[in-house]
């Protein structure tokens, strides 16, 4: 076992003098195991570092993190991000003819996989002295079927396509009407064509900063679509699109790798299953190395991520396994009824919603399903009295917590002052510490400004600010965007637990189905024409509102034989018939 150091961009040496020298045993006996580096902070000498972890409990500010590295990547690494940096170990082979997925949680080195087979970036093997060269990376995969796809990357002569995880970030990057950016990448003169298949031809003479997040999802699709290359990157194309809209954007994937050569980072697992036809896990340490695992079938890969055992290289990467429920519908809850509402109406300047009456008790969370723009935020809105319906009563006084759709990074100070406002008093508890921070994993960022968060720990911060106040309803809308399947999987446990703990209600808008199953009680089932009308039946089962959607949507779900998870049955497949005849959409074994 080999000792890997990560040094954080948070060490400040200046405001704890050094203790991380002042404590190491091996500086306090004359070997130089720790120096000054560059910006006056310590460089961590790893050959020398023994691992006692003196340092890592010393340290203020959580900068320093000492990891074990396995014996057998000795020779393996691909990239290292400078002296204690983040390091890469091994890559895919993306392969014509199909999708190849990558699957793993979040800082262990997905997107820099992307970022070099891309071209972006030059791998330096590791060896942090002078400019990193193709020369020493071809010379690396000589005779492997690898050598010759990065050739052809060094060489230029591969044309490449990305469509980047954060869309939200799209109307910096490009200002003016999403027609324009369509016209401006446009290499295969097919813009109508494109704009009809993702359902952007509405919004082409529209501005991209008014674009809501799903729009902007399916124009970074069709500017990826349209440009004429041999290989397509896509980070994350199902966030902020509803369920249908993310099987038809798998569905034009996969006719895409037909000819093309495909590459796809998803966290949804049921649209992963149904999209890629390979998956490479990649295991690891979050921030500090990543390894990239041998290809599997989809279904293999995604049910060994689960079990978090590799049993081919010998190796368990999670302590756990993740589990669901053979059985998915729920026991009644017994809470008292919080909730009671009559038939609503609610009309807009050319928009108009109606919902049926329903009983919402204490204690029950209710998933949100539906198309985008069918009335679901403005549902809730109703039921905490930030809006008054055209006509109907809700018969209740209640107060809301809501997490928007779209978190604005845009907030002064660090995350504690944000959490501790939230949360007031309750912030030093025991339980707060064990309910909210633990789980949704945010202490180790506590002390960083909220204006320099990733995606993800944004997303991870607006949950935890949004279950830090007192209210009788929680409203989380799509608290899945960035998240990897365990922070989705920890963030339902965490809302399910407060919920229960507080007999409160928590409405979630979420179009991940896998997530759905994890957390909903019962389900709420908007339909409608995005942005003209939308109409929500009442709260019911798991099941049988499962089955209305997706019965709506013309998709049919069966359980995995080993896990239980969802996965989607392929269109006019034997189960897919037989379910569809039989009415049974969802929860077949």
């Amino acid at each position: 076992m080999r000792i890997a150091v990560l040094l954080r961009d948070r060490c400040q040496p200046r405001r704890c003098n050094l203790e991380c020298i002042n404590y190491c045993p091996p500086v306090r006996t004359g070997t130089e195991t720790i120096v000054m580096g560059e910006e006056g902070r310590p460089v961590i000498s790893e050959e020398l570092c023994v691992g006692c972890g003196i340092c890592v409990h010393k340290c203020p500010f959580d900068a320093i993190r000492v990891v074990g590295l396995p014996e057998e990547l000795e020779g393996e690494i691909v990239h290292q991000y400078g002296v204690n940096g983040f390091r890469l170990y091994r890559l895919p082979t993306p392969h014509q003819g199909e999708v190849m997925g990558i699957l793993g949680p979040n800082g262990i080195g997905k997107t820099t996989v992307i970022s070099i087979l891309s071209g972006e970036t030059v791998p330096n093997m590791g060896k942090l002295k002078g400019k990193p060269s193709w020369n020493s990376v071809l010379e690396r995969y000589a005779g492997t079927e690898l050598h010759n796809y990065l050739s052809r990357i060094a060489e230029e002569d591969l044309r490449t396509s990305f469509k980047p995880q954060y869309v939200d970030k799209l109307p910096k990057a490009h200002k003016g009407k999403a027609g324009e950016l369509l016209a401006r990448v446009d290499e295969s003169g097919k813009v109508d064509e494109i704009s009809s298949e993702f359902g952007v031809s509405h919004t082409i003479d529209r501005d991209l900063a008014k674009l809501s997040g799903g729009e902007l999802q399916r124009v970074a699709l069709a500017a990826t679509f349209l440009k004429d290359a041999d290989i397509y990157f896509f980070d994350e194309p199902s966030s902020y699109l509803d369920i249908y809209q993310r099987l038809k954007v798998a569905e034009s994937i996969q006719a895409l790798s037909r000819t093309k050569q495909v590459v796809v980072i998803e966290h949804d697992l049921a649209v992963l299953d149904f999209l890629a036809d390979s998956v490479h896990l990649m295991f690891g340490e979050r921030g500090a190395f990543g390894v990239v695992a041998q290809p599997r079938g989809v279904r293999v890969a995604i049910n060994t991520y689960l079990r978090g055992f590799l049993k081919e290289e010998n190796i368990r990467f999670r302590e756990r396994k993740i589990r669901f429920e053979a059985h998915a519908p729920r026991m009644e809850w017994s809470g008292q009824p919080l909730i009671q509402f009559e038939p609503l109406y609610k009309r807009f300047k050319g928009f108009t919603l109606k919902t049926s009456e329903g009983v919402i008790r204490q204690g029950e969370v209710v998933g949100v399903v539906g198309p985008n723009a069918t009335g679901k935020t403005t549902f809730v809105k109703m039921l905490a009295g930030v809006l008054n319906p055209t006509k109907g009563k809700v018969e209740a006084d209640l107060k809301v917590s809501y997490k928007p759709q779209y978190i604005s990074g845009d907030i002064e100070g660090t995350v504690e002052d944000v959490l501790r406002k939230a949360a007031g008093t309750k912030y030093v508890e025991n339980w707060y510490q064990a309910e909210i921070i633990e789980p949704l994993n945010v202490k180790r960022f506590l002390d960083r400004d909220v204006s320099i968060l990733s995606g993800g720990e944004l997303q991870r911060v607006a949950i935890a600010e949004c279950l830090s106040r007192d209210a009788d309803i929680y409203l989380l809308d799509e608290p899945s965007a960035y998240l990897d399947v365990e922070e989705r999987l920890a963030m339902a446990h965490a809302i399910r637990r407060i919920t229960k703990m507080r007999a409160v209600t928590a409405f979630v808008v979420e179009h991940d189905i896998v997530t759905q199953d994890f957390i909903a009680d019962k389900l709420m089932v908007f339909s409608g024409e995005a942005g003209v009308y939308g109409h929500a039946g009442d709260p019911v089962s798991l099941e049988d509102g499962m089955n209305g959607f997706l019965k709506e949507m013309e998709v049919t779900f069966r359980r995995d034989q080993d896990t239980k998870r969802p996965r989607v049955n392929k269109t006019d497949s034997r189960l897919d018939r037989e379910q569809k005849q039989s009415g049974r959409y969802y929860y077949s074994l």
